[in-house]
């Protein structure tokens, strides 16, 4: 069967129609395809969100425990005067206090000051910072035990941490004769590391203060 003209002019809004319709058709398609795109990516997403608070959540709970285990202790370290600022006073009290007590002979010192320490046996520290003040001893004994003995007193004293890093003792009097009096027998030229743990915001606020 063969169309004419007229047929084709009768077919043309249909077919118009038709064509409109498969258009229609194919762009629902198109945008029900991409709908459903954005809502699986906008799924995702949630999910994402989901998992990420709930890590942040356990995370969380471990920071809570961990901090509610190491709370005390961490107070005590700040009552001693290891985190926070230098107490230079203090030790320098407990120093003239166990030299008196263990009637030692005279001795002199100095304290430098604070500087940022990053020793190598303590390689990684988070974001607290290590600080020192070097403390230098000048003191007269009559045997070694007498240094010995005025560090071990102070370390035993509720005071911040120090390490003996250097000690130059020399001998005095080698020929001196015996007598009925005591004397200096050693010299001891010493330095002392005083510790001091500041936490980030404190240590950022004194740097920013110098």
């Amino acid at each position: 069967m063969q169309l004419n003209k007229q047929d084709w002019l009768k077919l043309q809004i249909p077919l118009a129609m038709l064509v409109a319709v498969i258009v229609a058709i194919v762009a629902l398609f198109v945008l029900a395809q991409n709908y459903s795109s954005s809502q699986e990516a906008a799924l995702q997403a949630q999910k994402n969100l989901l998992n990420a608070a709930r890590q942040h959540y356990q995370s969380s709970g471990m920071e809570k425990d961990t901090i509610t285990k190491y709370l005390p202790q961490y107070h005590m370290l700040i009552n001693k005067g290891f985190v926070g600022e230098e107490r230079r006073i203090e030790w320098v009290d407990a120093l003239r206090a166990q030299h008196t007590n263990h009637k030692l002979f005279g001795i002199k010192y100095s304290v430098s000051q604070q500087e940022e320490y990053k020793p190598s046996f303590a390689p990684s520290l988070g974001a607290f910072v290590l600080h020192r003040s070097v403390m230098k001893l000048d003191l007269d004994m009559l045997h070694e035990g007498d240094i010995l003995q005025l560090t071990e007193s102070l370390s035993a004293q509720n005071i911040a941490p120090f390490m003996l890093r250097d000690c130059e003792i020399t001998r005095l009097n080698a020929g001196a004769t015996l007598s009925n009096q005591l004397t200096a027998n050693l010299h001891a030229k010493c330095e002392l590391d005083w510790l001091t743990m500041r936490e980030p915001a404190t240590a950022q606020i004194a740097a920013t203060a110098q």
